[in-house]
């Protein structure tokens, strides 16, 4: 047998593996704790001279002192910075020795077992060699307390008077007190722009408001130049101004937060200048960082308020059936637009509509409700009443139960409606029943397109003993032929123009040919009422009265005629009434002959009332 040393058995060097894995594990550990304790002081150092800068930053000392101090104010800093970092170039990685010495303190085991490990044999004696494994094997059973522990850097070695806890303490109040303005004002210490911008450089800025508003520009430079300054508080502005930085030389920085955005410049600047566009829309604050002499300017941005709208009193039914409404307008910078909408009141249906069809329980009308434009007391109303009349009589929705709701907009786009008002839209008054039905057919169909099989049933029963109800062969071919029309229509189109043929029947059985004579001096009053508004030549003037005139005359003599060919039976002997309201026609016909284009409108409505009075004679005293 040779006298070398045999190796340990196998399974001797299985433990011995192990333990020198978690050997190693456990001295780097040891490593980073010794490395941390070493370096974390003046990380912390570093870190607190950071923290302040933050905390005089968000302060907002940046924003207030002039550019040198701000450019001193940096290089301070910087020098801290550097300084707390100095000590670092004395800094060495920890040794494996320093790392077993660790070990050793960590494992509270006298006898340095850590060390004991990494020991190894010189001898190849026997007994020495048992003697070595079996304090390995006393060792490795120790192995599970060998610890590096936590670091314990000793900062208030370092920092007696925990000035790092003040620095964080300070953070947290100037973060919250900076608000939106956080990047703003850590950005503010590197402007050193105005340390090399020229002297003779000079800024004007200023704001202005929307053109509606009619509010003259405000100067934020010169002789303004403390407007919307920290110490003077925010300028209160309308929503939407512009913001406008001039610059005669050089280039233009400016900081902007909160509401207010750059825009593209509606023009080109002067020549030698430059310019910066920026819109306000909301609260914010722009700040011109060069050239340089320009503070801090805050903006409280005055919202557009809505217009509102409303009824000064219940709308009201005129005599030939328009609707007069009269409403109080009211907005902060002028209402330019106004309008009337109508809607259906759920529910409210004509009783023939509510019979079970087997079709879709949802109405669906062949119109959209009525609703046009209302009537301004100025182009630019801020406070006044206006007054609108419309006659509605002849559309489909004449004689429905509505819902009305007016609206009204500023050239800022804003709308304000007014409370909804529950009414009946005026129609016309048809004295003659048949006239009567039809239009109330009319109404059923024009309001629900799925009512059109009970509207024709009530059509066809119209037409049941002509004799008694419809002697005349005129109405009763009218009738007959809407009905068919009715009965072939599949589409809505069609159906709106069965709308139309029972609306012509119905006035051409009540009015017999004074229709169009009437609608022909309702149009030419209408012509000449929109040219006088606009303010038209002179010729057009008397071209639209001439036609006025003539539309007149033809509508009395229609009238004069009508009398004479259907004369009422039983008349009193001595129909005195009538006689005065033809005397009375006779005399307007001459003074219409004479009248000025003031005069005519006045003429027409008395004429009107006239034929109103000579109707309801008619009515009055109609065979029973």
């Amino acid at each position: 047998m040779s006298g070398a040393t045999p190796d340990p058995p196998e399974p001797a060097r299985e433990p011995d593996t192990i333990a020198r894995l978690q050997l190693t594990q456990a001295l780097q550990r040891a490593k980073y704790a010794i490395a941390w304790e070493r370096g974390w002081p003046s990380l912390a150092r570093l870190l607190s001279v950071i923290g302040l800068f933050l905390v005089v930053s968000w302060a907002g000392l940046w924003l207030t002192l002039p550019f040198v101090a701000r450019a001193i104010g940096s290089g301070l800093f910087v020098l801290l910075a550097v300084g707390t970092l100095f000590p670092l170039i004395r800094f060495r990685w920890p040794t494996r020795e320093e790392a077993l010495r660790r070990l050793d303190r960590g494992t509270g085991i006298r006898h340095r077992p850590a060390t004991a490990l990494t020991d190894t044999l010189a001898t190849r004696d026997p007994v020495a060699l048992a003697l070595w494994q079996a304090q390995r094997e006393r060792t490795l059973a120790s192995l599970k307390r060998i610890r590096a522990g936590l670091p314990s850097p000793r900062l208030a070695i370092h920092d007696p008077w925990a000035l790092r806890a003040l620095v964080m303490v300070m953070m947290v109040a100037t973060y919250v007190a900076a608000g939106d303005e956080r990047a703003l004002r850590v950005a503010a210490v590197f402007d050193w722009n105005g340390v090399l911008a020229p002297a003779n450089v000079r800024v004007d800025a200023w704001v202005t408001p929307p053109n509606y508003t009619g509010k003259p520009p405000i100067i934020l430079s010169a002789a303004n130049k403390d407007a919307g300054t920290p110490d003077s508080g925010p300028l209160p502005v309308p929503a939407g101004s512009t913001l406008l930085v001039r610059s005669s030389g050089g280039t233009i920085d400016v900081v902007v937060g909160g509401g207010v955005t750059e825009i593209a410049p509606s023009a080109e600047a002067p020549k030698g200048t430059n310019e910066r566009h920026f819109k306000i829309a909301a609260d914010g604050t722009a700040h011109v960082r060069a050239p340089a002499g320009q503070p801090l300017w805050k903006f409280t941005a005055t919202p557009d308020r809505p217009p509102t709208i409303a009824l000064a009193k219940d709308p009201e039914r005129q005599a030939r059936g328009s609707l007069q409404m009269s409403y109080r307008l009211e907005d902060d910078y002028g209402v330019t637009e106004a309008r009337a909408q109508f809607a259906v009141r759920p529910g409210d249906t004509p009783k023939e509509t509510g019979k079970e069809t087997g079709k879709s329980a949802e109405p669906r009308p062949l119109f959209d409700p009525p609703q046009f434009a209302l009537v301004l007391p100025n182009a630019r109303t801020r406070n006044g009443v206006g007054q609108t009349v419309k006659d509605l009589s002849e559309d489909p929705y004449a004689g429905a139960d509505v819902t009305l709701t007016l609206t009204a907009k500023d050239e800022a786009g804003n709308e304000g409606r007014s409370e909804p008002f529950n009414m009946k839209l005026p129609e016309r008054l048809f004295t003659k029943p048949l006239a009567r039905a039809l239009i109330e057919q009319r109404r059923i169909l024009a309001l629900d397109a799925n009512q059109n099989a009970q509207v024709f049933t009530a059509l066809d029963a119209l037409m049941i003993a002509p004799e008694l109800f419809t002697p005349e062969a005129g109405q009763y071919l009218g009738l007959y032929s809407v009905a068919r029309q009715l009965e072939a229509a599949r589409t809505d189109d069609a159906l709106r123009e069965v709308v139309a043929s029972l609306w012509a029947l119905a006035v051409t059985i009540e009015d017999g040919n004074i229709t169009d004579v009437d609608k022909a001096l309702r149009a030419a009053q209408d012509a000449l009422k929109q040219a006088l508004e606009r303010g038209a030549s002179d010729e057009e003037i008397k071209k639209l009265t001439d036609n006025l005139r003539a539309a007149m005359d033809n509508f009395l003599r229609q009238l004069a005629q009508q009398q004479d060919r259907a004369p009422i039976p039983n008349m009193p002997p001595v129909p005195e009434e009538v006689r005065v309201i033809l005397e009375q026609s006779k005399a307007l016909r001459e003074k219409t002959a004479h009248a000025t284009e003031d005069q005519l409108e006045d003429l027409a409505m008395q004429q009107e009332a006239l034929r109103q009075r000579l109707k309801n004679f008619r009515d009055t005293h109609k065979p029973r």
